[in-house]
């Protein structure tokens, strides 16, 4: 009984509870993945089905046609998404969330640096707080927290960090649950940094204003993130190609502009790193803007892929078999060049 009582406990706290909790995430407001952000999304998509259609801008029968169909919310890839995203709910609780809580106590909290401050120029007087200081606070962490994340995405990108994005790219096709294929590692990496990041904005703005500053919530959900997250957020991540036109599209990411990024057309490769404002992508040279008219696209990361992320197992190891064969390889390579640099000290200067 005792042996029957410890594996239920084990069973409760490490998978039945995460993906209970996983699943209940759908009727929260405060994932993308609720069930209200969802079908905000949809009712965008059905109205621009609707638009095209009056017009003959699509061939698409039937909506369920003109947002993939089977042939995307039922691929096997599709079909992956969603076990995986289950399955996520078990890595948070079991490494996430037991990884960062051992780099967390070394990280400075926006205390400690009020604390800082305040031996350094002495405190301050309480502001009061009102509904615009809230608002502004609000803002001020989205707009930290999104330019870490383009950063992030962006490292991401390069040679050592790649393999472990690559898992949220290899997806040929797309839905609202590809946007959960995120390696444990990259989320441990976003938690760490955002936690680093708004520590330090949250840390000058409360001392700026003498104390601790709550942020304005809607439902109990910060403004900025209810607002982003209803504006058709989910078609980021789906076949539907809905543009903000050129101008709007250098500062609010468009669902297009998500799927440009996904592309594996070389025109498109390490583009629209962005998450909610292109702005970023602006300012630092990494921005394409769509028009209304959608392009050709191809997801994924290349034929030779498709077997290679077919798994939960998969999504999980891959990244790291890949980075040991990267070491691997360049071992020979640094060696081969220790000899050649060794060698050159024994040859006569001409």
């Amino acid at each position: 009984m005792d042996a029957l009582s410890f594996v239920y406990d084990y069973l409760s706290r490490w998978v039945i509870t995460p993906v209970t909790q996983q699943f209940l995430g759908i009727f929260d407001l405060n994932g993308r993945f609720g069930l209200l952000f969802l079908a905000t999304s949809y009712s965008v998509a059905y109205g621009l089905f609707r638009f095209r259609k009056s017009r003959g801008l699509t061939s698409a029968p039937t909506f369920w046609q003109f947002i993939g169909g089977k042939q995307v919310y039922l691929h096997q890839s599709a079909l992956l998404d969603y076990r995986y995203y289950f399955v996520r709910a078990i890595l948070k609780v079991m490494l996430v969330l037991p990884i960062v809580a051992l780099v967390d106590p070394h990280i400075l909290r926006s205390a400690d640096y009020v604390g800082f401050f305040t031996n350094l120029w002495g405190a301050r007087t309480q502001v009061e707080e009102h509904l615009a200081l809230s608002l502004l606070y609000g803002l001020g962490v989205f707009l930290v927290k999104d330019f870490a994340n383009y950063w992030g995405h962006r490292a991401f990108h390069t040679r050592w960090l790649w393999d472990f994005h690559k898992v949220h790219h290899s997806a040929p096709v797309l839905v609202p649950a590809t946007a959960s294929r995120l390696h444990f590692v990259e989320k441990i990496v976003e938690k760490l940094t955002n936690t680093l990041c708004v520590g330090v904005y949250a840390g000058v703005f409360w001392y700026a204003c003498g104390g601790e500053i709550s942020r304005y919530t809607l439902f109990g959900v910060t403004w900025m993130v209810l607002i982003l997250n209803g504006f058709a957020a989910n078609l980021r991540h789906t076949h539907v190609w809905l543009s903000f036109g050129p101008v709007v599209e250098h500062v609010l990411n468009s669902p297009a502009q998500h799927q440009i990024h996904h592309s594996d057309a070389p025109k498109h490769v390490n583009k629209n790193f962005s998450i909610n404002l292109s702005l970023w992508d602006w300012m630092f040279g990494t921005l394409y803007v769509t028009t209304s008219k959608p392009e050709a696209l191809r997801f994924g990361t290349g034929e030779a892929d498709h077997s290679r992320y077919q798994t939960v197992y998969s999504l999980i190891v891959t990244p790291f078999v890949d980075i040991a064969r990267k070491i691997h390889l360049t071992k020979p390579e640094q060696s081969l060049a220790t000899e050649v640099v060794e060698q050159s000290k024994d040859v006569p200067l001409r």
